[in-house]
């Protein structure tokens, strides 16, 4: 029995036990606190200075939060793309030009390097000297800014704020959801933060879906761990076939010769059980390389 077999087997069981299934694609998932966080935005709106929107630097389009016009309407805004020491710069660096040529300010940050934060306040303070301007000419002081810090989950939006905090406030995890509430943290430089909890929208489709699972801005649950673990080899062999030969000794994986590829990798782990390779500790294995950042240097939304 092939791996496909097995996942149809399994599939079929779980249908039968609870009578639904999540499809590869088209996901509709819209948990009730992202919700009611978009809603605690809206009301917050009014008291918001300057957006901060905070982008994985290896998924720059799909973890782009697809309506965010509708949350931050005209506000002033910096796109800030995290993960910089895990990203393909060559690649994350011709997105930074399709949204710089939007209109939009992007910068491009390493969550461990001092410089990067430096370079985000002094963007900020940039693009709100006309408004402290205009309250010097009118005989008031410089305001605090206060910024938004919003973003889907698990992009670092919570390491981000400890940095610039330069304490511990806000906690982080490489899993999504840790971030619950909306709360107001200040900073050493003039700039208040609205830390956020992660927002998506309410149907993933495609790639995208793929993407988001693959660098665990969902729910590992949300979509079948064959399916994300097929779609990372894939991926690797089409756009870092160096990476993948490094990884798993693998020169090319396509559907023909995805179950060898799978029995070298549970050969080379031990994922042996009853004589046969346990395909699901290997899924869970090359899933869990994107997790740990033991695969870096990929961007996988090619441009």
């Amino acid at each position: 029995m092939d791996m496909y077999q097995k996942r149809e087997m399994r599939k079929n069981k779980k249908m039968n036990e609870d009578k639904k299934s999540l499809p590869s694609t088209g996901i509709n998932w819209f948990p009730g606190h992202m919700a009611k966080t978009r809603r605690l935005i809206g009301e917050k709106y009014p008291l918001i200075d300057i957006v901060y929107e905070v982008v994985d630097a290896r998924i720059p389009f799909s973890s782009k939060i697809k309506d965010i016009y509708n949350i931050i309407g005209n506000k002033p805004k910096i796109i800030i793309m995290t993960k910089k020491d895990l990203c393909d710069i060559k690649v994350t660096e011709n997105w930074i030009k399709y949204y710089e040529s939007l209109g939009n300010h992007v910068l491009l940050v390493d969550l461990n390097n001092t410089n990067d934060y430096e370079k985000i306040i002094s963007l900020t303070h940039e693009l709100m000297a006309p408004v402290q301007a205009k309250r010097i000419d009118k005989g008031m002081k410089e305001k605090e800014i206060r910024a938004l810090v919003v973003g889907i989950p698990n992009v670092g939006k919570s390491t981000l704020i400890n940095r610039m905090c330069k304490r511990k406030v806000a906690g982080v995890a490489n899993n999504p959801g840790v971030t619950k509430n909306l709360t107001w943290l200040r900073t050493h430089s003039d700039i208040l933060l609205l830390d956020t909890p992660g927002i998506l929208w309410p149907k993933l489709e495609g790639e995208s879906a793929l993407n988001l699972a693959t660098f665990t801005a969902i729910r590992q649950e949300i979509l079948p761990h064959d399916d994300v673990a097929v779609y990372i080899l894939k991926k690797l062999s089409s756009c870092y076939p160096k990476i993948l030969k490094e990884a798993y000794n693998l020169d090319e994986v396509t559907d023909e010769n995805i179950m060898e590829a799978y029995e070298i990798i549970g050969k080379s782990i031990g994922a042996i059980k009853g004589g046969e390779v346990d395909y699901d500790r290997v899924s869970i294995k090359i899933i869990n390389d994107i997790k740990t950042e033991k695969i870096k240097g990929v961007t996988f939304d090619q441009r």
